[in-house]
């Protein structure tokens, strides 16, 4: 079986961040609702199960969702809060109006609150229903640590800080740095666009004009260059066109590595990853080894859930605003 190799990579990195969310130091317990609300992750699967039934882009919304919470001033639900007249929050930020499925973790919230009122926070929610998500979609169980408080500030101009699709490995491991996660977890949660689906502006300037010596990204396969172009015209006036980042986007598997190996990642970042000697490997041993990422995207997912985890937070009866 394939291991994530012996050697160690070890990446001078000179630049001074603006914002760094390391990982918290707040007690996370995976048995934390055991004695006040026991039934908690029952109802928050069965819930997103049941979403999931009717709407098939759910479970790829609600795993982009924490993600993009996460990285944001941390695991705190910030990304949940509607704006107000005062303030535009994160859900209305440019990278965040495509997320959706916020009324999937409303209605679990719901149903958590007759439950156990007052007790399970909306981030614990998100984190839960992303385990969830991969589970049903085909990928490993993992135990959530839970115990996570929920924020009361959320602005849309810092979702410029969420990754981009036209990041090079740099940039990317800057930004997983800056949050406490290395680079093997960047390559592994990577992963997590095995499920989901792409709008053209996301990867429409890879298509045309990419530079002064290519037209097309030379790093993209050819074919799907040209399936895209037809796509993703030129104008566009089909808002909704865009791709699946796997040909197999409803299941959670190792195929979004294989179609890098051959040049077909649909967002540059993604396809910078088999590129640069840093994450190559990387990319090919979880390529070759279904198991092994599974392994490493439940680990890296465990990490990722535990950034700039709140202690003096609250925990929201309705996760659209503050108590």
């Amino acid at each position: 079986m394939s291991t994530l190799a012996p050697m160690k990579l070890i990446f001078p990195i000179t630049f001074l961040f603006l914002i760094t969310i390391q990982q918290s130091k707040a007690a996370l317990d995976a048995h934390y609702y055991d004695q006040t609300c026991p039934q908690a992750e029952k109802i928050v699967l069965e819930t997103v199960r049941n979403a999931s039934i009717y709407d098939p882009k759910v479970p790829a919304r609600i795993l982009r969702m924490f993600f993009h919470d996460c990285f944001i001033r941390g695991c705190d639900a910030s990304v949940l809060l509607d704006s107000t007249p005062q303030n535009q929050a994160e859900k209305d930020g440019p990278p965040n109006k495509s997320l959706g499925a916020f009324y999937v973790i409303d209605d679990a919230k719901s149903k958590l609150e007759k439950a156990c009122p007052h007790t399970v926070s909306c981030a614990d929610v998100i984190a839960i229903a992303a385990r969830d998500v991969v589970v049903m979609s085909g990928g490993h169980y993992w135990d959530v640590l839970k115990g996570r408080k929920d924020g009361r500030v959320s602005k849309a101009s810092e979702t410029i800080n969420l990754p981009a699709p036209t990041f090079n490995v740099t940039q990317l491991i800057q930004s997983f740095s800056n949050r406490g996660l290395s680079v093997k977890d960047m390559v592994a949660l990577s992963g997590g666009h095995t499920l989901g689906f792409s709008h053209c502006s996301s990867f429409e300037s890879r298509l045309r004009n990419f530079s002064s010596l290519h037209d097309i990204d030379p790093s993209m396969n050819l074919e799907l260059a040209q399936n895209l172009r037809n796509t993703c015209p030129k104008p566009n006036v089909d808002r909704n066109a865009g791709q699946f980042l796997d040909f197999t986007s409803s299941t959670f598997d190792n195929y979004y590595y294989k179609q890098l190996v051959v040049g077909r990642g649909v967002f540059g970042s993604d396809q910078s990853l088999f590129g640069d000697y840093r994450t190559r490997w990387i990319v090919g041993a979880f390529a070759n080894d279904e198991r092994l990422f599974f392994r490493e995207f439940a680990s890296s997912m465990v990490k990722l859930g535990s950034v700039g985890v709140i202690e003096n937070g609250e925990v929201r009866v309705k996760c659209r605003v503050v108590n």
